[in-house]
């Protein structure tokens, strides 16, 4: 059980900063799937 708890925990954390740092260097899916006419804020 304890195994369990200690990689739930690790999926979690990779994920947060998966989606921090990959926000920060501009790669958002957003920012990929986007043309040269669309404007994102």
């Amino acid at each position: 059980m304890k195994a369990m708890f200690a990689g739930l925990a690790a999926v979690i954390v990779i994920g947060i900063a998966a989606y921090l740092v990959l926000g920060e260097i501009g790669f958002s899916s957003a920012e990929r799937r986007s043309g040269d006419a669309v404007r994102l804020d």
